[in-house]
């Protein structure tokens, strides 16, 4: 209904969203039909708008005169084959909202370079730290590190609002995204059956080096079937995303074959090694709630009020301060992936057109925000780590005591005296 005669070179503006369509066709309205095309400006004496058919919005460029550019306006037309028709007919955000999430990244990436690399250097150069278990925390710093290579690429992408390097750039970023995210999974999973036996097995569970060894070429292992079966296009593939500045496994064709890749990676990938968190978690924390019973019936029987001085006790208290830092990493990794899981099982089964770009967009972020915040979370809650830093780094301002000194105020307080006679 928004048609107005005008000057003879009026520029038609077209406003797209799903679904748009026609408020009568021209030819209803005795006005010319215009063939329009969504990447090139039509002019005519007329200037028809494209209206949504519930809630006309008239869009600034309307009255402007200026092209709303869609997304993949600056792609070459050789390439646009990568761009999903999804995101086609959404207009493409503007420049400012590239530069907010390159800066954003750019603190993220120099966040997890320093946390993650302290990691990797304190606990591969402490003799004290050199043990199967850290390991797996060595591993996890890994895997976060090859997260933070995706970003120097988006900064990039950002700032050419556009995906560099079109196919081979799409294939890396995606490539390195896999890699970190099913790495990142299957790692809290082993952390996880770690934190168990080592706490509900102190003398015979902890496990050796070279135990720990083929567990961490288990996790690379875990990472390979997804990463490689899109790279190479033999069973799903990598597109780009969102603003098309970032690229993941193609969750939007609507075919039998991609849902049912969506269907198997999101249980290789997220139900897995959610499955045996969870599992390994609930028995760990059973456990150390028996153990905290137990403690303190024993404590009871020898009329004493706490057994927690005891040197024993402070080192499983260590233990159990590690396990809770592992706990907050496996809950930082729930808050990370969940929403992308949930992301792309809309888009292979349910309604698509909630997916907008900026929507998108969010889980991404949040993918880098939580391989950033693992190294902190052990800085924060990890003993010997603390440590370490404390020696190596002490302008940090790190105070954590010492193993053989305890960490809690509670004595060996007698509440009754024994009597005379009592053995």
């Amino acid at each position: 209904r928004f048609a107005h005669e005008t000057g003879p070179n009026c520029s038609l503006v077209v406003a797209r969203a799903v679904p748009w369509t026609h408020f009568g066709t021209p030819c209803d309205r005795s006005l010319p039909c215009v063939d329009i095309h969504p990447y090139t400006v039509q002019h005519s004496q007329y200037a028809m708008f494209l209206v949504n058919e519930t809630d006309a919005v008239l869009l600034p460029a309307a009255r402007t005169g200026e092209m709303v550019k869609l997304l993949g306006w600056n792609l070459p037309p050789e390439q646009m084959h990568l761009v999903h028709e999804h995101w086609k007919d959404f207009p493409a955000p503007p420049y400012f909202m590239h530069l907010l999430l390159a800066l954003i990244y750019f603190v993220l990436m120099n966040l997890s370079l320093i946390g993650n690399g302290i990691v990797v250097w304190i606990f591969t150069t402490s003799k004290s730290l050199r043990n199967g278990s850290n390991m797996f925390i060595v591993n996890l710093a890994i895997f976060d590190l090859l997260m933070m290579c995706e970003m120097p690429m988006f900064l990039v992408n950002a700032f050419s609002e556009r995906l560099v390097g079109y196919e081979t750039g799409c294939a890396i970023y995606a490539a390195l995204g896999s890699v970190s995210g099913i790495g990142g999974a299957i790692s809290n999973a082993v952390i996880a059956y770690d934190r168990y036996r080592t706490i509900s097995n102190p003398l015979e569970g902890r496990m050796n080096r070279v135990q720990a060894s083929l567990f961490v070429l288990l996790t690379w292992l875990w990472t390979l079937p997804f990463t490689v079966l899109p790279m190479f296009n033999i069973w799903g593939r990598y597109i780009p995303e969102g603003y098309l500045t970032t690229c993941s496994f193609d969750y939007l064709t609507d075919d039998s074959d991609t849902r049912v890749f969506v269907g198997c990676i999101f249980t290789w990938a997220y139900a897995i090694p959610m499955v045996f968190i969870c599992y390994f978690y609930t028995r760990l924390f059973g456990h150390v709630r028996q153990h905290e019973n137990m403690l303190k019936n024993q404590a009871r029987k020898m009329n004493i009020e706490s057994l927690a001085a005891n040197r024993n006790a402070n080192a499983e208290a260590a233990e159990i301060r590690i396990a809770k830092a592992a706990f907050t990493i496996f809950f930082l990794f729930v808050c990370a992936w969940t929403p992308y899981a949930f992301v792309a099982m809309i888009g292979a089964f349910g309604d698509k057109t909630i997916l907008t770009p900026f929507f998108t967009m969010i889980p991404a972020m949040c993918c880098k925000i939580v391989s950033c915040l693992d190294p902190w979370v052990y800085a924060i809650s990890h003993p010997r780590y603390r440590q370490e830093l404390e020696k190596r780094l002490p302008w940090l301002g790190i105070k954590e005591a010492p193993d053989n000194v305890s960490t809690t105020e509670s004595k060996q307080t007698v509440v009754a005296e024994p009597p005379a006679n009592a053995e």
